[in-house]
């Protein structure tokens, strides 16, 4: 499962994002935005569970939570939207 995780503090990084969600369960990958000029965090980034059951509990557990003094945003990733351009 795909988890989304919003407001993140601009210093957070993977492996500390991977530390805090492997209480869960086993972490497939992690990914956090950057801006593509500046390199700099965006502040949310995606976390992929290979168990459901596990990815529910971590949302559940995560959502709303402060790390490093922001309360973070945590649900269900929705599918990319393509953008279609000719």
């Amino acid at each position: 499962m795909n988890i989304y995780i919003g407001n993140l503090n601009f210093t957070v990084d993977e492996d500390k994002l991977k530390k805090i969600f492997e209480k869960y369960g086993e972490v497939s990958s992690v990914r956090i935005i950057k801006d593509k000029e500046t390199g700099e965090n965006k502040g949310y980034g995606f976390i992929e569970m290979k168990n459901d059951d596990e990815a529910k509990k971590a949302i559940q557990g995560m959502n709303s939570q402060e790390i490093d003094g922001r309360h973070v945003k945590v649900n269900i990733a929705k599918p990319r939207k393509r953008n279609y351009r000719r």
